[in-house]
């Protein structure tokens, strides 16, 4: 039996639940502090209003009662997440600051030439929080019924096919990339500056495969959508899309492309104060509430250690760095 994710006034409730500002009460927790009374700043690299600032918002009140003292959001976008890292990169080493890492810090680090910090050295992996697959999206009334559709299409007439994603240089970017090296296709790769007009364009036919995170487009997939997935190149299907295959499943062995958040703290934080934000974060991930959540947004929670961020991003960076060379892509 399939199942799907909630009706759209459930996605809403869901959205605007996490939306409210984190509370300034006085927190509820006790036990042993990250730094005594201090508040805790929680940097993002982007704007508010996506999947990442909701997320933020979501789990800050938990920790700020978990941990014992206010949890403050600061919002700070930049290309590649930079100046959110940097700050965080320079903070002070006693857990008052913290970075919301995505999976834009393994692309920055494979994309750009030089960055202001080291993305592998100059941070103290926390821990994650969830993952989220790319989904490969075409027209309701494309031609295609799966990916191994699309593959023999674009081989059959190499350059009839083109491929869609957001901006140079993103996870989108480059897992459209790696399908069109791994595909062994010609295909023209057409970025667009934001998710609705990626959507647009493949909801008119302009764009015939376009490659997109599953939370900013949830809402217009399946029947009646806009846009319809063929696949999500996560490693399992997700939860509330089971009728959706991955693309291993669709048409193309060993294909796999997730974004993910975490947290993390700059180097040098004492390993006692990460332990204690971990197991608290890990302990928020598991509440069923939160995870009703953050799966309406198309997120799966990954509860998990440390050591296990900091392999992905380690593991992450080496891939993009191969995918950026293999598809000729110039860094910046």
């Amino acid at each position: 039996m399939t199942h799907r994710v909630r009706p759209a006034a459930l996605r809403r409730r869901a959205l605007l639940a996490a939306l409210p500002a984190v509370a300034l009460a006085a927190p509820r927790g006790a036990g042993a502090q990250p730094a005594s009374g201090r508040p805790i700043r929680w940097i993002l690299g982007f704007a508010p209003g996506g999947a990442g600032d909701i997320t933020a918002r979501l789990l800050a009140p938990k920790l700020q009662d978990a941990l014992g003292q206010p949890v403050l959001i600061e919002n700070r976008p930049s290309a590649g997440g930079i100046v959110a890292a940097e700050a965080v990169a320079r903070g002070e080493p006693d857990g008052t600051i913290l970075l919301l890492v995505t999976s834009t810090s393994p692309t920055a680090a494979a994309f750009y030439k030089s960055l202001p910090f080291d993305t592998e050295r100059d941070f103290a992996p926390v821990g994650m929080i969830s993952t989220f697959g790319h989904v490969q999206l075409v027209a309701p009334n494309a031609p295609w019924r799966n990916l191994t559709e699309v593959i023999a299409a674009a081989k059959a007439r190499p350059g009839s096919i083109n491929l869609g994603s957001i901006a140079v240089g993103t996870a989108q970017h480059l897992s459209a990339e790696l399908f069109r090296v791994m595909a062994g296709i010609q295909a023209e790769v057409v970025t667009y500056r934001s998710t609705p007009d990626l959507v647009n364009a493949v909801a008119a036919g302009d764009v015939h495969l376009a490659f997109e995170t599953l939370p900013p487009v949830i809402g217009q997939i399946g029947p009646g959508g806009r846009i319809k997935a063929l696949s999500i190149s996560s490693p399992q299907r997700f939860p509330g899309l089971l009728d959706v295959p991955t693309a291993i499943e669709a048409g193309l062995p060993g294909y796999v492309a997730e974004s993910w958040n975490g947290i993390q703290a700059p180097a040098r934080t004492p390993p006692a104060v990460v332990e204690r934000i971990n197991r608290e974060l890990n302990r928020i991930l598991a509440q069923p509430d939160i995870r009703d959540r953050l799966l309406a947004l198309g997120l799966v929670p990954q509860p998990g250690t440390p050591q296990a961020l900091q392999s992905r991003l380690v593991e992450e960076i080496a891939t993009y760095r191969r995918v950026i060379e293999q598809a000729g892509i110039e860094r910046q």
